[in-house]
């Protein structure tokens, strides 16, 4: 009866000694990451009179601006105009993913006016890791 109940005592301590052996191992070189982030803003301004950019901050701190198209013309939406941002965005993650960057996270918001205006803008930002 004894052994019976010794045998799976010792396979329980047997698993949790190897546990905490490899199960929390540490890294043995810390990890220098760099990071590089792309913000897209678009703005909803009837009439083509807002402004739209796209932002990076490479990881040097160096700040790049590109002009984007409004989403809205003089005639209202403009397909064109966002068919033209999607290619300047796809370029711009195809020609840093071919660099060795990594997209890591995206997040996208968005800040619509109220019923006293009618101003707005979509906001995208693309973080990449190296």
């Amino acid at each position: 009866m004894k052994k019976k109940f010794y045998y799976p005592v010792f396979i329980i301590i047997m698993l949790l000694g190897i546990l905490t052996t490899y199960g929390f191992k540490q890294d043995d070189e810390p990890v220098n990451a760099r990071w590089l982030q792309i913000t897209a803003v678009e703005s909803v301004v009837p009439g083509g009179i807002g402004r739209s950019r796209m932002i990076s901050i490479d990881d040097q701190g160096k700040m790049e601006e590109t002009k984007m198209k409004n989403f809205f013309s003089m005639a209202g939406i403009n397909f064109g105009n966002i068919r033209q941002n999607d290619l300047s965005i796809t370029t711009k993650i195809q020609e840093l993913t071919s660099e060795g960057w990594e997209l890591y996270d995206v997040t996208s918001g968005v800040f619509s006016g109220n019923e006293n205006n009618s101003t707005g803008i979509f906001i995208t930002r693309y973080l990449f890791k190296k």
